[in-house]
């Protein structure tokens, strides 16, 4: 984050941790994603200001995020979210950085295509998914679809970034701001330009993206992946 967005989030009022997920923990909500450039973001964040609040840790404002994906070997967890399969689901380890916290999480889809997310507190990062995480990816799965999950899953795809979080003022909706994104796969690297940012909003009412070329479909995502400049294999570094 260079000092231009530093500077766009002193207009910001701060919110604590505890009132955020009072106001907007959504953990069943509809998510819509964009990318854009830091100079068309620059100028939205004035009127952001007036609508949300920040999230703010001990004077901490960009957060460092690292987050392992996992799929079979089948990748059906990839081609079922590209296919928009109502079935699917999505499982992940997500370390947030600065306060040394880590979570499993499974996220599913309901019968009106609302994201539930499921979350399990965990003492470490993990690479290799354990009983007790398959055990309760199953339970989640089975709770929202009725039957047995049971894929043998291993990590499939690494994910750094560091990560704003806004919170209307109002409640019932957030907004994230990723940029720094690091993404690593079968021994590749890619990384998107560094003015680069993937917004995210969440709400009640309102992909993973195919980064380093392990998958042999993706046109779903291409446009996404070329506003990253990921779209051509020249675009990975060893």
């Amino acid at each position: 984050m260079n000092a231009q967005f530093e500077t766009g989030f002193h207009a910001f009022k701060s919110i604590g941790l505890a009132e955020l997920n009072d106001k907007a923990e959504m953990l069943a909500r509809i998510d819509n994603k964009y990318i854009l450039r830091a100079h068309q973001l620059a100028p939205a964040l004035r009127s952001f200001s007036e609508i949300f609040d920040v999230l703010d840790i001990e004077g901490i404002r960009g957060f460092s995020y690292s987050t392992v994906y996992f799929d079979d070997q089948a990748l059906r967890g990839y081609y079922d979210h590209h296919q928009r399969r109502r079935k699917r689901c999505k499982v992940r380890v997500r370390s947030y950085v600065d306060s040394d916290l880590h979570f499993l999480e499974v996220k599913l889809n309901d019968k009106r295509a609302t994201t539930l997310k499921k979350r399990l507190k965990l003492d470490r990062p993990l690479n290799v998914l354990d009983d007790n995480a398959k055990d309760f990816i199953d339970s989640c799965y089975h709770d929202v679809y009725g039957e047995s999950f049971r894929k043998e899953m291993s990590a499939s795809i690494g994910i750094s970034y560091q990560r704003y979080t806004l919170v209307a003022k109002d409640g019932g909706e957030r907004m994230t701001l990723d940029t720094g994104m690091r993404f690593d796969a079968g021994g590749h690297t890619a990384l998107p330009p560094s003015d680069m940012f993937i917004i995210e909003t969440k709400s009640a009412r309102g992909n993973g993206i195919a980064s380093t070329g392990m998958v042999e479909r993706h046109n779903g995502f291409l446009p996404a992946l070329r506003r990253l400049n990921l779209a051509e294999d020249h675009q990975l570094v060893a």
